[in-house]
């Protein structure tokens, strides 16, 4: 009987398992292919989102930039606004992970701007402003988008390299590399479209800068309370610069004109010396556009002085209204003596917080020249520049540590202010005013400014009203008036 080991038939496998085994490593190829590409897109959009430029907005006098919030986990929020260091959410609300993102630049008042408002024509700014946002908004992410692809074409090649060192063929790596980069483009431009395609719209919806980050507008005038006054000729509106702070008071003062740090010493009394004028001056201490000239002024002894604009238009037929305001709105007080006291005054902090008052003051200044403007009486207006207190020499501040490169700082921040007072009176085609305090600065001999130790540092004396007087003098008489 023949025992002998019988050889085994060779395993054939069937066309059917062949097929299934093709098509699962297919499968975890394309799978791993797609996670690949994937986790690219992702790593490239979140690097382009990182870097990508914003984009700069140019509209109605206000510059901007808008980019895109790095992504949330939610899929429908605020955008926000870039001030200092913090992030203020906008009050529209926008879908998708990606947000706009805004950074206020430059607010000023552009003559053509005031021309077109004149003329009826503020539809057309606001569409401008709303078209400028959205146009911005599309501008980031076609260069976003480039920027994305050109971060995965090294990331890419790098992986198509160490593909290769396994087996893969030049062109197929190639290949792998132009349908990553498509991949790329295309999740970033498709995810844009299915997460943030109402972003434009909201964007034109927005007639404002204020309407996006939620400003609250300055308030209108406080409508008059009191009697005509027919008898007035000019009239002083302001802060305590123009209420005379610091110098001596009026023995038949009234407490709020205490209050409010009037001065028989001030510019107002010269004017009406010099033009027999009857000068009503309605300047008081710490008054702001907002809380004095356009609305009411709660002061410190808790006294409500009127709204200053609304008491001029108790003046029935003034030739004269001269308008002193702008260093309280901007804190010039508190910049001072954040400079005296710190190392320097030029950091990024106080810098950055100079620029948002600045800009909130120049939108309330062109809410107060417009009412000016469309007052009927239509006087003629006269806006006074700041003068320059420090000069050439320093050395009575020398205890206080105060530097020439501080004020240079400080000089050149009320620069900036003066900037804005003239370039929106000259739109509104008012007058501007320059006192000239040269060779009387703080530490001459014969100072126009009060000193550390007077009631009203930085202040000026009864001779530096004087001056301002002559500045405004001059001013009206090259008007004619």
């Amino acid at each position: 009987m023949d025992h002998g080991a019988a050889n085994p038939e060779p395993t054939t496998r069937s066309p059917r398992s062949q097929l299934i085994r093709t098509a699962l490593r297919l499968v975890v190829a394309l799978v791993c292919y797609v996670l690949v590409y994937l986790v690219v897109a992702a790593a490239s959009i979140w690097l382009a989102l990182a870097i990508a430029p914003m984009q700069p907005v140019n509209a109605a006098g206000q510059s901007a930039s808008v980019g895109a919030t790095m992504p949330s986990l939610s899929l429908r929020g605020p955008g926000e606004l870039d001030l200092f260091g913090q992030a203020i959410p906008t009050r529209p609300q926008f879908g998708g992970p990606i947000r706009p993102r805004l950074q206020l630049t430059r607010i000023t008042i552009d003559p053509q701007v005031v021309r077109a408002l004149r003329s009826d024509g503020s539809r057309k700014i606001e569409l401008s402003l709303s078209q400028q946002l959205a146009a911005g908004w599309e501008r980031y992410f076609v260069i976003e988008t480039i920027i994305a692809a050109g971060f995965a074409v090294p990331i890419l090649a790098g992986l198509a390299g160490l593909a290769a060192h396994a087996g893969l063929t030049r062109a197929k790596a190639i290949a792998a590399v132009a349908v990553g980069v498509i991949a790329v483009v295309g999740v970033n431009v498709g995810g844009i479209l299915l997460t943030a395609s109402g972003t434009p719209a909201t964007l034109r919806s927005v007639r404002t800068l204020d309407d996006l980050v939620g400003t609250s507008p300055v308030p209108a005038p406080d409508p008059p309370q009191g009697r005509a006054q027919p008898g007035i000729q000019a009239v002083v509106i302001g802060d305590s610069t123009a209420a005379g702070d610091g110098l001596p008071k009026a023995a038949n003062a009234s407490t709020l004109e205490r209050a409010c740090g009037r001065s028989p010493d001030a510019y107002a009394n010269a004017l009406a010396e010099v033009n027999n004028w009857q000068v009503l001056n309605l300047a008081c201490d710490s008054a702001t556009i907002e809380n004095g000239l356009l609305g009411v002024q709660v002061l410190a002894d808790g006294q409500v002085a009127p709204a200053q604009l609304a008491e001029v238009t108790l003046t029935t037929h003034p030739k004269v209204i001269i308008v002193s305001v702008g260093a309280d709105d901007v804190q010039w007080s508190v910049m001072t003596q954040l400079c005296v006291s710190s190392a320097v005054c030029s950091d990024k902090v106080s810098s950055a917080y100079f620029a948002s008052l600045l800009g909130d003051f120049t939108r309330a200044y062109y809410q107060l020249l417009t009412q000016l403007a469309t007052w009927s009486a239509k006087p003629a207006v006269v806006v006074n520049e700041y003068y320059d207190p420090f000069g050439s020499s320093l050395s009575c501040l020398a205890q206080y540590h105060f530097t020439q490169a501080k004020a240079a700082v400080l000089v050149s921040r009320l620069g900036q202010l003066n900037q804005v007072l003239s370039q929106g009176a000259q739109a509104f085609g008012f007058s501007v005013a320059v006192p000239d305090f040269a060779g009387h600065e703080l530490c001459t001999q014969e100072p126009w400014v009060q000193g550390p130790g007077d009631p009203a540092p930085l202040h000026p004396t009864a001779s530096g009203q004087l001056a301002i007087a002559l500045a405004d003098e001059q001013a009206l008489a090259a008007d004619h008036l």
